[in-house]
């Protein structure tokens, strides 16, 4: 491998590091809420199961990256590296406003806007876009149908039940697993968007053939990478996502986190790069709802949809600027 494709891994690794860095207020936030655990314990566990989901989940959603958003012809060193800085970039501005955006979405959006400044609208593969597409509406929504589902049955299952504390003690464990379950999913999603840009990368540059499957030593550094991430947290999304748009409760959180972990483990299995962000913040409304419409804090909820509407294009825009002085030297 050459100079320049070696730093391009670096920057795509960077990116996994502040992926689990921006997102790991969606693995903790609803643990930490409840104080099942402290944020520091929080941040451990969702770090040791991002690390671990590669030795369960396949490479679909890597696949799906590599192969399936922009033209495999397309890529460059130069179109890879502008798509990453603009997915850096759209992370950095939306971490600073506390706004938890989907590191994904900015990954697909940077891709799409450093291809199309290089090759055109033509550069783009719709069925790939129409499969995102999709998911970003389908995946809070499923979300919020699981989380309100499960909630609504624990109150029937429980609503006679008078040692309160007793059972908050036994939600508290269950915590302990749907909040492992959910970084697995995250592990398993996220980490995957990173291996698949590096799988284009390699193919790009004559490393591997156009038909290989992610490397072992590709798959390893992406997890460890956002592992890492992970364990340096973002207390700033953290309070948005475990306090501001609803109060949860211990049964609420295992609630949530069970709901959201079902939806990735469903879409990993698929190759369906889905936002673990849209996820969980949906099963937290689902949960809310449960209780009164009310219950949810609407402003905050609004302004985290707005968040996600202009991820995507934002993180164009971003990537395509960032590219156009390659294109004025090449």
């Amino acid at each position: 491998m050459s100079l320049a494709v070696i730093a391009v891994i670096v920057v795509a690794l960077s990116f996994d590091f502040f992926n689990g860095f921006h997102d790991a207020a969606n693995s903790i936030a609803t643990v930490v809420s409840t104080r099942v655990l402290t944020p520091r314990q929080a941040v451990a566990w969702a770090a040791f199961f991002n690390f671990a989901a590669f030795l369960i989940f396949g490479t679909k959603v890597a696949a799906t990256i590599a192969k399936d958003v922009v033209r495999p012809e397309v890529f460059t060193n130069a179109v890879i590296l502008a798509g990453l800085v603009g997915a850096i970039g759209w992370d950095v501005i939306t971490w600073y406003f506390g706004l938890p955006t989907s590191s994904s979405h900015a990954l697909v959006g940077g891709m799409a806007g450093a291809a199309v400044a290089k090759a055109g609208w033509a550069a783009l593969l719709a069925t790939g876009f129409q499969k995102i597409a999709v998911f970003i509406v389908m995946s809070p929504l499923i979300g919020v149908l699981l989380a309100f589902t499960l909630m609504t049955g624990l109150f029937w299952l429980f609503h006679r039940y008078r040692k309160v504390e007793r059972l908050n003690r036994g939600f508290r464990r269950g915590q302990l697993v749907s909040a492992a379950a959910f970084s697995l999913g995250h592990g398993a999603n996220d980490a995957q968007k990173t291996m698949g840009v590096i799988l284009a990368l390699l193919i790009a540059n004559g490393v591997v053939s156009a038909d290989a499957s992610v490397p072992l030593w590709v798959v390893l550094s992406a997890h460890t990478a956002i592992a890492l991430g992970t364990l340096f947290g973002g207390w700033r999304i953290v309070r948005t996502m475990g306090s501001r748009i609803t109060k949860l409760q211990p049964a609420g959180g295992m609630a949530a986190e069970t709901a959201a972990a079902a939806t990735l483990f469903f879409t990993a299995h698929a190759g369906i790069p889905v936002s673990t962000t849209h996820t969980i913040t949906g099963a937290i409304v689902g949960v809310g709802t449960t209780q009164r419409l009310s219950a949810v804090r609407w402003g905050v909820a609004g302004r985290v949809v707005w968040a996600w509407v202009l991820t995507i294009p934002g993180a164009f825009v971003v990537s395509y600027f960032v590219y156009l002085p390659f294109k004025a030297f090449s």
